[in-house]
């Protein structure tokens, strides 16, 4: 069983019916119960796919937050091999809540930049779910400054609400961190490539999501503020976060429209947490196509990126 979003409970019903069905057909008992089955099975595809084919952006929001949807991690084990990574900004200490390291694509040497949520209490506390202190960010730039020197190309996975908003961050430079770290994405000399595979939050998704090319899965959002945030300050209400997503165009769908982000990646009926092997298949496919398509177009990398954030917003 799943964990069942609000909007998904005639899934939920049907599901729940087909998995006692099962257990009665576990139990050794004289019922034939594979054609109810059967039928359940199609009614709840077929209930999930009409669901899905209708989605608000308040929805691809709790879909792009789903506790069961695969983070950072799951990408970088996946998709890349003999991944080293490394800790510490050389400055304050190590934040967990942003993992770099190296390691190989296909073979290739590739560094790797991504914002880890954690996927339980003791990992969501210890990755401080996925919101990064200025150390985290001095750490990313430290990565980028050493691919930058050896030629190697880069790979950040966003997945954050937003950058950590504590007084400790704040003393010790949040902003300012930030802001280098999307100096440094926008002035690497190598080709970089940005998914956003859940939240992508404001200047804290901004700061490693500054590429050449920007992908969204299907159902992730990005965004300058969260919806409850946006709320709060427009309507004093955090409750009228609904209102908030949907007048905010922050779905992969309307940013490709606005040419914010590059291409959308499909995710799996249902979401990327149904068939998650799927869906961080199709990330690295994207990944490897949109590297041979920047290889291809060859040029200068830095360039082609000044070019690509100035023209946002321009000609829609």
């Amino acid at each position: 069983m799943y964990n069942y979003l609000d909007f998904e409970k005639p899934v939920a019903d049907l599901e729940g019916k087909i998995l006692e069905l099962k257990k009665l057909s576990d139990s050794g008992e004289a019922v034939d119960v594979a054609e109810e089955i059967s039928r359940l099975e199609k009614r709840s595809k077929e209930a999930l796919r009409d669901i899905y084919k209708a989605l608000t952006p308040w929805q691809r929001a709790q879909i792009a937050r789903h506790p069961d949807r695969p983070h950072c991690m799951d990408y970088v084990e996946a998709l890349f091999t003999d991944f080293t990574p490394l800790a510490g900004d050389r400055a304050f200490g190590e934040d967990q809540a942003v993992v770099t390291g190296f390691a190989r694509f296909n073979g290739e040497p590739i560094a790797v930049i991504g914002q880890e949520k954690g996927d339980d209490t003791q990992s969501r506390l210890k990755h401080n779910f996925g919101m990064a202190r200025p150390e985290g960010y001095r750490k990313a730039v430290r990565v980028m400054d050493l691919a930058d020197r050896y030629g190697i190309p880069v790979v950040s996975l966003v997945d954050t609400a937003g950058a950590y908003p504590g007084i400790g961050a704040e003393e010790r430079g949040q902003a300012e961190a930030i802001a280098r770290s999307t100096s440094k994405c926008l002035s690497l000399t190598v080709p970089n490539i940005s998914v956003i595979i859940g939240e992508g939050g404001s200047g804290g998704a901004i700061a490693i999501a500054t590429a050449n090319l920007v992908y969204m899965l299907e159902h992730s959002i990005y965004s300058v503020i969260s919806p409850e945030g946006a709320a709060s300050i427009l309507w004093h209400d955090s409750t009228r976060a609904k209102d908030a997503a949907t007048n905010m165009k922050i779905t992969a769908q309307d940013l490709l429209q606005l040419k914010v982000i590059d291409g959308i990646i499909a995710e799996p009926l249902g979401g990327a947490h149904r068939a998650r092997e799927t869906a961080i298949a199709a990330t690295g496919e994207t990944i490897e196509k949109g590297f041979r398509e920047l290889a291809e177009r060859g040029g200068d990398y830095r360039e082609h990126r000044r070019e690509k954030f100035l023209a946002i917003g321009r000609n829609l």
